[in-house]
């Protein structure tokens, strides 16, 4: 394929998206120019529910390998394309189903509930799946006698736990590598250098452990700190009369803030929380995908059944 200049690119995807009936899907931490020419942007199951409901039959996902995986999960009817196959995930990758399912027999009466950020073939494993946003929701729905298996995100697992008050539930030790790379020196030294100001936090970030032990006892009451998801950052930005904020999460997350409230500063706690897979879907792969309809992203119907099981269980509970 030829490269052309990106405003040329953008037009004839554009063009080829109505021409084949897609639509284009792109999480917030994709690059600027991705964002710009989806038809939506979210995190990875607003998405997935997004794809369900529109009328297209074909789905490109911008994002990593096991999103565009949830979206043929709920979707089974409609073709997910995926724009780049080896855009994979560290958190998605720390813990394989031979590893799971030995966790599970040595727990066999346990409940296990599983993060989004995972396989379908983990996901089929799972009692549950839950989402940052609603994993609180989701274990505390559970009877306080059952055991909980959470994985695979050990910052996520003990930030439930914590608002929960759950004695009996076991973390898996897994982590996404750029989240875990957001330290609670990067995030003071950025609230210290600046006046109202605003901290919104991940709970997927390493600074959680020491750090919302402190919100949960409202430690920070002279601050505002709030720890949320993707979606409920950008929610929050655009209803908060704050007009500084610093937040700790991948970065590509400000575009969508900053294009929302331009009148509002936004600062990443850490320059370095870029997401190498994330980043590797680029216009030129997009074309290539919708032009040539390539790298569908197939799951066996047995897996994808049973993996849609515990995606309906957690949505019953929201």
């Amino acid at each position: 394929m030829l490269v052309q200049p990106n405003s040329k690119l953008k037009d004839e995807i554009l063009k080829l998206k109505k021409q084949k009936d897609v639509v284009i899907l792109a999480h917030n931490y994709q690059i600027p120019e991705v964002q710009d020419i989806a038809d939506f942007t979210g995190d990875s199951l607003g998405l997935s529910r997004q794809a369900a409901k529109v009328k297209q039959k074909t789905i490109l996902f911008c994002g990593v390998n096991f999103m565009a995986e949830t979206a043929a999960i709920i979707s089974p009817q409609k073709k997910v394309l995926l724009p780049d196959l080896e855009a994979g995930c560290s958190l998605s990758d720390s813990i394989t189903v031979d590893e799971l399912k030995n966790w599970k027999k040595q727990y066999p009466d346990a409940i296990v509930v599983g993060y989004v950020n995972t396989t379908a073939e983990i996901k089929a494993e799972l009692d549950y799946c839950c989402t940052s946003s609603n994993a609180v929701n989701v274990v505390s729905s559970i009877s306080e006698e059952k055991d909980i298996l959470f994985l695979p995100d050990m910052f996520l697992g003990a930030y439930v736990a914590k608002m929960t008050q759950r004695k009996n539930i076991r973390i898996w030790a897994g982590e996404c590598h750029v989240h875990a790379g957001i330290t609670a020196a990067d995030v003071i030294e950025k609230l210290n250098s600046m006046n109202d100001t605003e901290f919104l936090i991940h709970p997927e970030c390493s600074c959680t452990t020491p750090m919302m032990y402190d919100v949960a006892d409202g430690s920070y009451s002279d601050q505002k700190i709030s720890i949320l998801s993707t979606e409920g950052m950008l929610n929050h930005a655009k209803s908060s009369k704050t007009k500084n904020f610093v937040v700790a999460t991948e970065t590509g997350i400000l575009h969508q803030m900053k294009k929302q409230n331009p009148d509002k500063t936004f600062i990443p706690a850490s320059e370095k929380a870029e997401c190498q897979y994330m980043k590797m879907i680029t216009l030129e792969k997009v074309y290539d995908a919708l032009i040539n309809d390539k790298n569908i992203v197939t799951i066996p119907k047995d897996i994808a059944d049973k993996a849609r099981l515990s995606i309906d269980r957690m949505l019953a509970i929201n």
